[in-house]
């Protein structure tokens, strides 16, 4: 019993965090997740598919954006935000039944460096539109 006392004083910051949020950058509002992390859609993934076409290696550059529970909180995203299991049984966060996935090389909150790679990856809008334009450089 003490222990499920002290549960909800530790729990509760990380439960004030959104899953996905909205930010600013150079591409104009996007999804975010808590940290501030952008992340992207892949064009290679068919909507409401409920997989991911991202697989093997793809996803060491590509990790999903996974959940923190069953039903993702979200703070001014108006896409439609829902959850696929993955091979190993987590839960990826979907926006308009598109899986999300973070970029490896961006190391901090802001980085949208994966914009455009391969001309397959894509920020996300808060509507849930694929943002294709260009970055701002």
């Amino acid at each position: 019993a003490p222990a499920s006392t002290s549960a909800p004083a530790t729990s509760a910051p990380a439960a004030a965090t959104a899953d996905l949020k909205i930010a600013e950058s150079t591409a104009g509002p996007i999804v975010v997740d808590g940290k501030g992390m952008s992340v992207y859609y892949y064009t290679k993934d068919v909507k409401d598919s409920g997989t991911s076409a991202c697989t093997g290696g793809c996803l060491e550059a590509w990790p999903p954006v996974l959940a923190a529970s069953d039903t993702p909180t979200v703070d001014g995203v108006t896409g439609t935000v829902g959850t696929i299991t993955t091979p190993d049984g987590k839960k990826q966060l979907t926006v308009n039944g598109m899986p999300v996935y973070y970029y490896a090389e961006d190391k901090a909150a802001g980085d949208i460096t994966g914009q455009g790679v391969g001309g397959v990856w894509y920020l996300v809008a808060p509507s849930g539109e694929m943002i294709t334009a260009a970055a701002g450089y």
